[in-house]
């Protein structure tokens, strides 16, 4: 199980590699929701989102003799870019396995720093199964996008940022897909500020983790028909399930059309672009503000890529 050691240790490898990233405040949006908010802005990130976090993290824990062998990942997006990154930083090479449909720019960005790409169909294959025969055929060293400790101890560095900064938090909501960016904020946050409740944020077409918690075990899904494209999972990873079960207070979720209103917010009053799965904890909150009336509230805003006329049309 993850431990708040294995994110210090990740904080110590990231030092002066990722940004640390400014933590917002609107007094137009507190006064909206009745509550102190405080917005981590991973949209400014290493390659736009928090998965730098993860993917430098876990590139960085291996020997030399297993960056050596290259490294290969599967993702819809951000995780691919995080880890083509990150393998170019560290000077291996990098296969990712994409959807044939993810956006056209987060296929672009992931070639861009480096990496193969190969694609599946995410509706029709399994792609942790291809992933690793994949893998194994290369002799390279498997990087899951979640279900990792490396990659868990990584983001959980964003969520130690926060508590850090900003005391005396009541809760803590961040976005989740596989459970990986929840897992690591909430050992995190729980270590340094035991009294806070931490929230997880999906969409309401994905909310296979907030069925996991409230039945007590896994639940897979289909995979989700949401604009959340980072959220498209099916089901929360073990090593993540392992945390969340135990420390996090509850799931909530938002319709796609919050997020878009979040989206909205956050370009017209914040000026700052997000995509669908980095307004998600926004929107959430947007959705129960009155749980969290009064209450110092920190979210995360996990990324910001997103396709210029994909972002102006939802905005429309």
């Amino acid at each position: 199980m993850l431990q708040f050691t294995d994110i210090q240790a990740a904080a110590t490898r990231l030092e002066g590699v990722a940004y640390r990233t400014p933590i917002l405040t609107s007094s137009t949006l507190d006064t909206m929701l009745g509550c102190k908010v405080f917005m981590k802005a991973e949209n400014f990130q290493r390659m736009g989102a928090f998965k730098f976090r993860g993917g430098y993290n876990a590139i960085n824990s291996l020997t030399d003799a297993e960056r050596a062998r290259g490294v290969f990942a599967f993702s819809s997006g951000n995780h691919a870019q995080a880890v083509a990154l990150a393998a170019r930083l560290h000077g291996c090479k990098a296969t990712i396995l994409m959807p044939a449909d993810a956006p056209q720019m987060k296929l672009d960005a992931t070639r861009g720093y480096g990496a193969e790409v190969v694609t599946y169909d995410r509706y029709k294959e399994d792609r942790a199964a291809l992933a690793k025969h994949l893998a194994d055929d290369r002799n390279a060293v498997l990087i899951p996008p979640y279900d990792y400790l490396p990659v868990m101890a990584g983001q959980g560095t964003c969520g130690l940022e926060i508590v850090e900064e900003v005391e005396n938090l009541d809760a803590l909501i961040v976005c989740t897909g596989g459970g990986g960016f929840l897992s690591g904020c909430t050992v995190a946050a729980k270590a340094v500020q035991p009294a806070i409740k931490v929230f997880g944020a999906e969409p309401a077409a994905g909310n296979d983790v907030q069925c996991s918690l409230r039945c007590g075990q896994i639940v897979s899904i289909d995979v989700p028909k949401t604009i959340c494209d980072g959220q498209q999972t099916q089901a929360v990873g073990t090593h993540p399930w392992a945390v969340i079960r135990k420390d996090v207070t509850d799931i909530l979720t938002a319709t796609d059309d919050t997020v878009v209103d979040a989206m909205r917010f956050a370009f017209e009053r914040i000026k700052i672009v997000l995509e669908p799965s980095g307004a998600c904890a926004l929107a959430t909150l947007m959705e129960n503000r009155e749980q969290f009336a009064g209450q110092r509230v920190a979210i995360t805003l996990s990324g910001g890529n997103i396709d210029f006329r994909r972002f102006a049309s939802l905005l429309q």
